[in-house]
């Protein structure tokens, strides 16, 4: 199985302890060298940017279709990580592209690709028995990893996950 990741799912997961399900659920992960550079530009204080350096199985690879990368960076107004993504996940035939932005999302559908977000990864972590429960996860999300989630969303994911507010 070939996933690509953009950064949000890496750096979310690993804020709050759970970057490991990523390696759980699909195995070897490959960012672009522009997620690379996004997470480790800063040091190690970027959660995951210790992680995205010396884990083997995020594996970072360069993007060849760079025209692709500036065309979604001018048409779709997406940032180097978020297009290099995009472009390599098209350029491996990938399985999957983690990314969280709704741009990013958009843009990905034009291209065919099957998507998942730190969302859908609970949900699926669930399924297949690696977590107990979303609710406490998809909190600390929230309030650790300052991540952003609608009420309604919010509700929606438990729903799905089968579990009260």
């Amino acid at each position: 199985m070939i996933v690509v990741s953009d950064t949000s799912p890496i750096t979310n997961l690993a804020a709050i302890g759970y970057l490991d399900l990523l390696r759980e659920l699909y195995g070897t992960i490959v960012i672009p060298q522009a997620v690379y550079q996004e997470m480790t530009r800063g040091g190690i204080s970027i959660p995951g940017a210790l992680e995205v350096q010396t884990l083997n199985w995020i594996e970072t690879q360069q993007v060849t279709n760079q025209s692709l990368v500036s065309l979604l960076q001018i048409q779709s107004k997406l940032d180097p990580g978020e297009s290099e993504a995009i472009a390599l996940a098209v350029e491996l035939q990938a399985d999957w592209l983690l990314i969280d932005e709704e741009l990013g999302r958009t843009a990905s559908k034009d291209y065919g690709l099957r998507l998942a977000g730190v969302l859908g990864i609970l949900i699926e972590a669930k399924t297949q028995g690696l977590i107990a429960q979303v609710k406490p996860i998809l909190d600390d999300l929230i309030v650790k990893a300052e991540f952003w989630v609608s009420q309604s969303l919010y509700l929606r994911v438990l729903q799905v996950a089968e579990e009260k507010a």
